[in-house]
């Protein structure tokens, strides 16, 4: 039971929606993902769809009925509902993290070779502890019908779930930090206090054990000026992904693919980028490519990594995506943080950018 927890991966990422078919037009239509399965033609009130690349899946979920998904909606808008985690054991899994002070949701089922248990997380998310067979999917998890699609899937490049940032409410970063370290042995990797004009945060960021599950945990420095993260938490009405970040091996392939199919990227103050010869020197893409595309770089002591934001298209503005090339790095350079949530500002504030 001792080492239940340690081999985690994310096996899907659960959005709860009002209306899937706005979701598929910019996840499928713009972010490049391909419809993999889907719930039965009357399936009844509840419907899903997995959209996948790479190793990437998304279940996009709506429900009229009793299901998780319609009281999630009704509190947050749409968002990010449940977090499945790929575990070698779910039924370990989730004994050894209820022991440990984990809110049971779920206890384990076990259905046509698939074991699934769920706990809570932070705010209204949810954990699901999954135990498939090697070389079954995503579909087999929630019962749905495979889609026949092409051998080779459209697609920008996405790879894999990076990491999640997640805002919490003043006062809860540490009991929340805590709580994965005791009931899922994750680890504290990164404690930073940013600074961003006149307001400012305090960041955690947390992992598992396998280092496959990272969140990017977010609370306001409520000394300073209220700000996005304040934000953020008053239209989600509490704790929740504000954005999830997307690995690609070719940021500015990926970056001029999701442009070309119409996703709307974040812009960077040109100050960012006569700054860098006092910062950084980008190893992989020359200054004017970055700037070009409005792509960020920072550096850690194990090499570099670069960074984008896409806007919101959501009805409350409160989830986007990120996408992230890793040429080495591991963590999260705090000057690279405060640009990244300098950019997000300029969004949401009008005005002149910070620089």
């Amino acid at each position: 039971m001792q080492n239940a927890l340690r081999d985690m991966a994310i096996d899907y990422v659960e959005l709860y929606v009002d209306d899937i078919e706005r979701n598929l037009a910019w996840l499928v239509g713009g972010c490049g993902f391909v419809v993999r399965a889907q719930s039965a033609p009357a399936g009844g009130p509840t419907r899903s769809v997995n959209v996948g690349q790479g190793e990437i899946d998304l279940l996009l979920t709506e429900s009229s009925g009793d299901h998780p998904a319609h009281a999630y909606v009704e509190r947050h808008g749409d968002g990010i509902g449940d977090i499945g985690i790929r575990v070698p054991d779910a039924a370990a899994a989730f004994t050894e993290a209820v022991r440990r002070g984990a809110r049971p949701v779920m206890a384990p089922v076990t259905e046509g070779g698939v074991t699934t248990a769920t706990i809570t997380g932070f705010g209204d998310v949810t954990h699901t502890f999954v135990q498939r067979p090697d070389g079954s999917t995503v579909a087999g998890v929630r019962g749905l019908t495979a889609v026949p699609g092409p051998v080779a899937e459209p697609a920008t490049g996405l790879r894999k779930v990076d990491h999640f940032a997640i805002p919490v409410e003043a006062g809860q970063l540490d009991e929340t930090v805590e709580y994965y370290q005791r009931t899922l042995d994750f680890e504290l990797i990164l404690t930073e206090r940013i600074v961003t004009g006149e307001q400012g945060m305090f960041i955690k960021v947390i992992q598992s054990r396998s280092r496959a599950v990272t969140f990017t945990l977010v609370q306001s420095d409520t000394s300073l000026a209220v700000g996005q993260v304040d934000r953020f938490l008053k239209d989600n009405d509490g704790p929740g992904v504000q954005h999830m970040a997307f690995s690609t091996t070719d940021i500015l392939g990926t970056v001029r693919r999701l442009s070309a199919d119409g996703i709307e990227l974040l812009s960077t103050p040109d100050a960012y980028y006569t700054a860098l010869a006092n910062r950084v020197r980008p190893e992989k893409y020359s200054v004017e490519q970055l700037r070009e595309l409005n792509v960020l770089v920072d550096e850690d002591h194990d090499g570099q990594l670069y960074q984008i934001f896409a806007k919101s298209v959501h009805p409350r503005d409160t989830l986007f995506l990120e996408i992230i090339e890793r040429a080495g790095a591991t963590s999260f350079g705090s000057s690279n943080i405060k640009h990244l949530y300098d950019s997000v500002e300029a969004h949401q504030v009008p005005g002149p950018a910070a620089d």
